[in-house]
Order: structure tokens, then C-alpha cells, then sequence
């Protein structure tokens, strides 16, 4: 990613915040329901910031690897958040060069599977002691 495409990320951005600043700044003025208003804004401003968040990955990634991060959303997404925020973060401090392949997202994959730790489920068996089924074959 070069120069020039993070400071055109930048300049969107900045233009997004302040188009935001200046519609809450007159909707503010208008008597009635605030209560109703600050919930639209709010998704209003979650809707941008899924908008901003998928220019910049359209912007990174190659469209095969779109392609796996969508597949991958289907089926865990959580995982597909965390894969997108480290690819974002990285564009951001300028760490990638290119638009990121398939090959490169499964080692990112491999690496965020890596550092989180699955819940290990523990099953405690009761001692054959204590079984009633045991009293049967004494019969």
C-alpha cells in the first residue's frame, strides 16, 4: 500500500468525521424525541464505519482473499473481525507494501489461531464405585 492510498484513506476519513460533526451539530437544534435520534445516529454511525472499514480491506485485499475473508465471516465471524482489524491496523502503520494474497490471509489465519486459546472442556467421570448399575451383576 503506498503512501498516497493511506493519505486518500485519511482524507476520507477525516471528511467522513467532519460531514458527521456538522449533521450532529444541526440536528441538535430541533425539539422533539432526542432519545429516538441518538439511536439512528448511532446506527447511522456504525453503518459508516462498516462502510469505511470495507473500503480499506477492498483497498488491501486481493479480491481471492475478499473472497476467503467473506467465507470465513460466514462461518466464525469473530475470527473474520479479528483477521479484518490486525489487516487494518497494519495498512494503517504502513507495514503492508502490497495487496494482500490468499496465501498471505492464511498465515495471518494461522497466526490469529494461534494465539488464541480454545476452551478445553473437562470431564469429570464418576468412580465405578458409586455406579448402581454394578449391583445388577451380583445377581
Amino acid at each position: 500500500m503506498s503512501d498516497a492510498d493511506l493519505e486518500q484513506i485519511r482524507k476520507a476519513r477525516l471528511a467522513q468525521l467532519q460531514q458527521q460533526g456538522s449533521s450532529s451539530s444541526s440536528s441538535g437544534g430541533r425539539g422533539g424525541s432526542s432519545g429516538g435520534g441518538e439511536g439512528g445516529q448511532e446506527d447511522q454511525r456504525k453503518q459508516q464505519e462498516a462502510e469505511a472499514r470495507q473500503s480499506i480491506l477492498s483497498q488491501i485485499l486481493l479480491p481471492d482473499a475478499a473472497d476467503r475473508l467473506g467465507r470465513i465471516r460466514l462461518v466464525k465471524e469473530s475470527r473474520a473481525t479479528d483477521v479484518e482489524n490486525r489487516l487494518i491496523m497494519l495498512a494503517k502503520s504502513g507495514q503492508l507494501r502490497a495487496k494482500v494474497t490468499e496465501e498471505q490471509l492464511k498465515e495471518l489465519l494461522n497466526a490469529v489461531a494461534d494465539t488464541k486459546e480454545e476452551e478445553k472442556i473437562v470431564v469429570s467421570r464418576r468412580k465405578a464405585g458409586w455406579d448402581d448399575d454394578d449391583d445388577l451383576l451380583d445377581l
